[in-house]
């Protein structure tokens, strides 16, 4: 079994001065959102940390509520391996703390499923250390055979989600009561599949659309990649258990390549580049069981916080006040059963 490492994968980091071009006044401000992923990290890779998320989050958009997403931040840098990732959720739980519980609302860190049964004690010490705010698990399965694809620095084997002991692992978090987050890729969508048959009692998030690439071998090749994708989205609806995030379009592994334009986009032309993606996941999924995500700041690399969150407000500009309610915020709440102050303060003044 290849045990888990503290490396921390250097991604592309943001070109604020390039970001900075292209602004543009907030849609709809009153909309209340909760940004059901994002990180926060520190060197080596380009800062995003509490002030930084702060700062966007203050943008103009009324995000009352996060969830953090692990990442390999601040682990343990002692004590049993497998408990290292402790540490990042006693990390994000201080930033929640320190916020009111505006930024770090909900919690998904990382174990290693493929301890098996042994894993309850590493989820146990998660929940504690969240201190009521830890809601899941995210064990990245991307893999692809081209070396040159590469979204993580702790690269899994092959068909994880198939393995045996990661099932075993697996089985132990509806119990708990915790989620699974899926970070893979589009041609894996199948292994998720068959591991959200043989779970139907675990609630689980796919991530970013499931995994759209256009780098490397499969640059160019949009047009004749999409029907595989979409069909394979299609066929995973069918689970009941599996909920979808809508974005991650922004990662450079999708390959729009719009870090490299002279400007960066408009909310306008990111919907129109993303448009195909979100009606696909949303006509297989319903409004019922996705959400809009930033993914920050991964994705933020290719356009502002306030600019994404203007194109998914422009997406979603013929859609009832119900069916934004559900994308925007609700099924995000209901998904990682969050307990939002800025709502519990709304709903007790009425």
């Amino acid at each position: 079994m290849t045990t888990t490492t503290s490396q921390k994968p250097v991604l592309p980091g943001p070109d604020r001065d390039w970001l900075a071009q292209h602004q543009e006044p907030v849609l709809e401000p009153e909309l209340a959102i909760v940004d059901p992923h994002h990180h926060l990290w520190g060197p080596p890779r380009a800062t995003y940390l509490q002030a930084d998320i702060e700062t966007d989050l203050n943008a103009g958009h009324r995000v009352i509520g996060t969830v953090f997403v692990e990442c390999l931040e601040q682990y343990r840098d002692s004590g049993p391996e497998p408990m290292r990732p402790l540490g990042e959720t006693r990390f994000a739980r201080s930033v929640a703390e320190a916020t009111g519980g505006r930024v770090c609302t909900g919690i998904v860190g990382h174990a290693d499923l493929r301890l098996g049964t042994s894993v309850n004690r590493v989820l146990e010490g998660h929940l504690k250390e969240g201190g009521g705010r830890f809601r899941g698990i995210r064990q990245s399965s991307v893999w692809d055979p081209d070396p040159t694809v590469r979204t993580t620095t702790r690269i899994p084997s092959e068909k994880l989600l198939l393995d045996p002991n990661f099932r075993e692992g697996f089985a132990c978090l509806a119990p708990l009561g915790l989620s699974f987050d899926c970070w893979t890729y589009f041609h894996q969508l199948p292994e998720l599949e068959n591991l959200a048959r043989a779970f139907p009692d675990t609630v689980i998030v796919l991530d970013h659309v499931g995994g759209v690439l256009g780098v490397g071998p499969y640059a160019g090749r949009r047009d004749a990649l999409f029907p595989e994708w979409r069909m394979a989205i299609e066929s995973l609806a069918r689970c009941a258990n599996v909920r979808i995030k809508l974005g991650g379009l922004g990662m450079h592994s999708c390959g729009f390549g719009l870090d490299g334009q002279p400007l960066p986009p408009s909310s306008e032309a990111l919907v129109d580049l993303w448009r195909p993606y979100l009606d696909v996941c949303l006509s297989a999924f319903g409004v019922e069981r996705a959400m809009f995500e930033s993914n920050f700041p991964v994705d933020q690399v290719s356009c502002s916080y306030a600019v994404l969150w203007n194109a998914f407000k422009r997406y979603a500009a013929g859609f009832s006040e119900a069916e934004k309610a559900a994308l925007f915020r609700e099924n995000a709440i209901e998904t990682y059963r969050l307990e939002i102050p800025a709502l519990t303060a709304s709903r007790t003044a009425e």
